[in-house]
């Protein structure tokens, strides 16, 4: 095996995953299906909502515009991020392939970056549709955030991604037995990351758990830009310091049932 890391593996494996996904037109629409159909049905129950009066601010106008659709936005990114980084990964599994890839000279490195920009191909045929629709059906443009949505992004893809580098280690020692783990996982994160209501509405126990996840300082940040219109830079800062240390440990994650799927012989063992 190569001692070197190679870009040249790195973008074979990405062109692999390319093919694969290019091969099937059901694979892009399944991507951008569910965040459509997401993004219209909790749009349209925010417009509806705003019509009622029920998010209107005391004084008038309404504080809480764009802030369910910007979350509905910023979640979908979240979860499509992760589930983009599992699925290139569990492709494997399902066809067998995986023993291949890791008796082959790529690295585990090079392995899990070809992930990662799996991850973020899949995300913008899936998501950038559903921005547009967001300012057809709504007026709200989600890429008007312009600077704080670039941070909230780096913040969201570097969590996505440590939830599937764990995930995916899970799936290299337990097998296709434990892929519910793709679609699950991420959604422990939702009542507790503060993705639709403000941290103080949690009880003041979960508060502290709340804190402790860097969604939670994204979405945060995003009731700030939108109703006091102020971009909470500290808050950035804590969900990238923690995302950095969640990756460390997630790569160290997988690393370590990577070992331990080879010493158990488990990995001949993969596949449906």
């Amino acid at each position: 095996m190569s001692a070197s890391f190679s870009l040249q593996r790195v973008g074979a494996m990405v062109l692999r995953y390319s093919y694969l996904l290019r091969s099937s037109r059901l694979r892009i629409l399944d991507m951008i299906y569910w965040p459509a159909v997401q993004l219209l049905t909790w749009g349209f129950l925010q417009t509806y909502l705003m019509r009622a009066g029920a998010l209107q601010a005391p004084g008038g106008g309404a504080q809480a515009a764009g802030t369910l659709i910007g979350a509905i936005l910023l979640w979908d990114i979240l979860l499509r991020g992760q589930q983009g980084f599992c699925f290139s990964f569990i492709e494997e599994m399902w066809s067998r392939n995986l023993p291949n890839i890791l008796m082959s000279p790529l690295r585990p490195a090079e392995f899990i970056l070809s992930l990662v920009l799996m991850s973020l191909i899949r995300l913008a045929l899936g998501v950038l549709p559903v921005t547009m629709l967001a300012i057809v059906f709504f007026g709200f443009n989600l890429w008007s955030l312009g600077i704080a949505f670039g941070a909230f992004f780096i913040v969201l893809m570097l969590f996505a991604w440590s939830i599937g580098l764990l995930v995916s280690g899970a799936l290299l020692r337990l097998g296709a037995g434990a892929e519910n783990l793709i679609w699950s996982l991420m959604f422990i994160v939702q009542p507790l990351g503060a993705v639709y209501y403000p941290v103080s509405t949690l009880p003041g126990w979960l508060q502290s758990v709340s804190w402790l996840l860097p969604p939670t300082y994204v979405f945060e940040g995003l009731r700030s830009v939108l109703i006091n219109h102020e971009i909470r830079w500290d808050f950035m800062a804590r969900g990238l310091a923690i995302d950095l240390v969640l990756f460390a440990a997630a790569a160290s994650a997988f690393g370590f049932f990577l070992k331990s799927a080879r010493r158990a012989g488990v990995l001949l063992q993969s596949g449906e």
